[in-house]
Formats: structure tokens, sequence, C-alpha cells
């Protein structure tokens, strides 16, 4: 499965196995869906601290974010997911609950460029971040100093044609083997297979260094500059099987200008590829974001 950089990055020691938990719920809108789970969760003792929703007229879709005490919480976590089950199953929700005393574990896969790894490395060791990041994956060996630096392991699978499907399948292993939540691509220059994805669906968040949809692939700082844009942008977005084509997190944009070079295009991008990485990458291990189609709701 190639070769591991020594080492372990140390967890975050903010997390205090703080008495609260998170509730995302998602269904077609219907009347009494926010009396019904605040209900649930008063007859369990939990105490919301802040909720928020919305509501898609066009998908008749709701969409709800719940963050609550669970101090005087009566009973246990299982009568309290019992509680809540029964609202989902009346009325047809798709929920998912994570306790404050849970941080997701993340894996970064990177190639060869080393500006997102390293900033999201800094922002973990800042404690910016909800989530550890445990491990890096990556098809060249370049950055394995820059894991070093951070005791982070640094999982080495060179990819080609012959041997993609085979080392997919390491990947899928290593992650279930260290329980990932959360895998980062971090300007990580392979296409995904459908069976990869499907492992991990609404869990893989890629950064595209493009305003999408406009100039997907490989090369759109290129793409951009031989069309004089004005404007140059990055996205990420959650990985599917269509190219660069998921539910969108976040984007931001930069002015450029004729004078600007490819050259000039690609370092003012790489800042906003780190910003807008990381944003998204917060508010994933924060649970702010609910994917459906091909959109995404993120809520403040």
């Amino acid at each position: 499965m190639g070769t591991v950089a020594s080492g372990v990055m140390p967890a975050d020691q903010q997390n205090d196995g703080t008495n609260t938990a998170i509730l995302l719920v998602c269904c077609s809108d219907q009347r009494g869906i926010v009396a019904a789970l605040s209900q649930a969760l008063f007859g369990r003792g939990a105490n919301i601290l802040d909720a928020d929703q919305h509501t898609d007229p066009e998908a008749r879709q709701f969409f709800q974010r719940i963050r609550f005490d669970m101090t005087e919480l009566v009973g246990d976590r299982a009568a309290l997911e019992a509680a809540i089950g029964d609202v989902a199953d009346r009325y047809g929700m798709t929920w998912s609950l994570r306790y404050g005393d849970h941080r997701k574990r993340v894996a970064v896969f990177v190639s060869k460029f080393d500006h997102c790894l390293y900033d999201l490395l800094l922002r973990a060791r800042s404690r910016e971040l909800e989530g550890d990041i445990v491990l890096a994956v990556s098809n060249h060996p370049d950055l394995a100093p820059v894991a070093k630096q951070f005791d982070l392991p640094f999982h080495v699978l060179p990819i080609t044609k012959q041997n993609k499907a085979e080392q997919e399948a390491n990947e899928i292993a290593l992650m279930k083997a260290e329980r990932i939540d959360l895998v980062v691509l971090a300007r990580y220059m392979q296409v995904l297979t459908q069976d990869f994805i499907g492992h991990f669906p609404s869990r893989i968040i890629n950064i595209h260094h493009s305003f999408l949809p406009a100039f997907i692939g490989g090369r759109p700082y290129h793409q951009a500059h031989e069309r004089g844009v004005k404007l140059i942008g990055a996205t990420a977005h959650y990985a599917t099987t269509d190219l660069d084509e998921g539910p969108i997190i976040e984007q931001d944009v930069s002015r450029a200008s004729h004078r600007d070079s490819v050259a000039d295009l690609v370092r003012r991008g790489r800042d906003l590829e780190r910003v807008v990485l990381a944003r998204a990458v917060r508010w994933h291990l924060e649970d702010r974001i609910l994917a459906y189609g091909h959109k995404t709701v993120v809520f403040e």
C-alpha cells in the first residue's frame, strides 16, 4: 500500500466533550415539522441553543439545523435517537445527529501542490477546525516533507492506468481502517472512480481552481487567460461521478485584467483556493451543510 511517514498528528485538545449535539434534517415541506422536532427534543430534556431552517419552494424541500444542550437529557442517547427517529418516520425525513464529544476524522488527498495542504494543517494546528486531520494520501512522494513537519502520517500510493482500481481499493480500505469521516481533495490531480465516490457520498470535498461551471478540467487558468476573463475564482464542491459538477459549497473571486499572465492568475488563484477550501471544510465539520440534488444549503 505504499510508504508511510512515521508520527501521528496530535488531537485537538479543544475537544472537552461539550455536552451538545447537532441535528440536521431534510424532508418534503409539510406543516408541523418544526413543532414536532422541538417537542421531541423537549420531551427528552434537550435544550435548543440555536436553530436555523430553510424551505426551497421550487423543490418543496425543508431543511433544518438544530444545536442543543444535553445536560438535562432524560434517558440515554439511544432514547433520544428513538424520539427523533419517530418524528423522522412520520414526516419522511433523512437526518443525521452528531454529538459534541465526537470529532470528525479527516484525510487529505494531495499530489504535488502544497498550498492547500499547508493551509489546512496550519488551521488545524491553530484549532480553527472542529475535526482532526489524521493522515494524508498522495500519488506522489513530493509532499512527504510537509507532512513530516506536522507529524502527519503520509501514505504514498502511486497511480497508473494499470493499477488505478487496485490503488483505489487500497485507499478505500485505508479510509475505513482509519474511520475517516471526511476526504478532502486538496489539489489531488486524479479523477476518482464511481466506486470510490460511492463509498463516501457527500463526504468528499474537492477544490477546483475555477469559478464553476466555467472552465472545468485540469487547466482552467490557461483557459481563463485565453478568454481574457476579468474575474477568476475557486470553487469548493462535493465530488460526484460527474467531473467538477458536484453540489457547490463555497466560491470566491478575484479581479483580473489584460495585463495578467497565466502565472499571475495561478498565483492569485492559489490564494482563493486556500480560503475557499478552508471555509468548505470548516462548514462541513460544523455540520452546516445539507446537499440535495445539484445544490447545497449552507447554514450560517
